[in-house]
């Protein structure tokens, strides 16, 4: 019978991106600076593994200055009253070999919804020092607005400022403890 093991992230080799359309048309990419997460499994296999993610609302960039000083205002992250991003996961479930789906509840902005991402399982690896490490890669898609991002302007041509869509590219390493 195997027992539960804990995995902490590399944040040495993780990172936590998103990409919003700029202007209808352009992408415009960002990522989490300041996060930890944890997996709590059953088996190397990681079928019904437990995720746990909090990120630093106010370590969000994009490279821009103005730009990150704006998402982090009330009129979008309001890092002030909203200072973590978080996420809980409430199944990991295998759809085909190296495939999982991963659903949980992500807490952004003071509100609470569900989601549902596809993740891409790296494997297991012994390091050079002797670390078991395994290597997820998480996609999705969030709308905003079901958070509570509301802020837009509408651009003279027709259609937004900033699109409603924000695609998760998310890469992250855990090491056995």
């Amino acid at each position: 019978m195997e027992t539960n093991s804990t995995w902490l992230l590399d944040p040495a080799h993780s990172e936590i991106g998103f990409k919003v359309k700029h202007m209808m048309f352009t992408n415009v990419s960002g990522s989490i600076q300041q996060f930890e997460a944890t997996a709590i499994t059953e088996t190397e296999s990681f079928e019904n593994a437990q995720f746990s993610f909090t990120g630093k609302t106010d370590s969000i960039t994009t490279g821009s200055v103005d730009r990150d000083a704006h998402l982090l205002s009330p009129d979008f992250f309001d890092a002030s009253r909203f200072p973590n991003v978080s996420f809980k996961s409430t199944s990991f479930l295998k759809i085909n070999e190296g495939e999982y789906e991963l659903t949980g509840d992500l807490m952004l902005h003071g509100e609470t919804k569900p989601v549902i991402l596809s993740v891409e399982f790296g494997g297991l690896v012994k390091d050079p020092w002797g670390n078991i490490k395994v290597g997820f890669s998480i996609s999705g898609k969030i709308n905003r607005k079901d958070w509570g991002l509301n802020w837009n302007s509408a651009l003279e041509a027709g259609g937004v400022l900033v699109g409603e869509e924000i695609k998760l590219n998310i890469e992250l390493q855990f090491i056995k403890q």
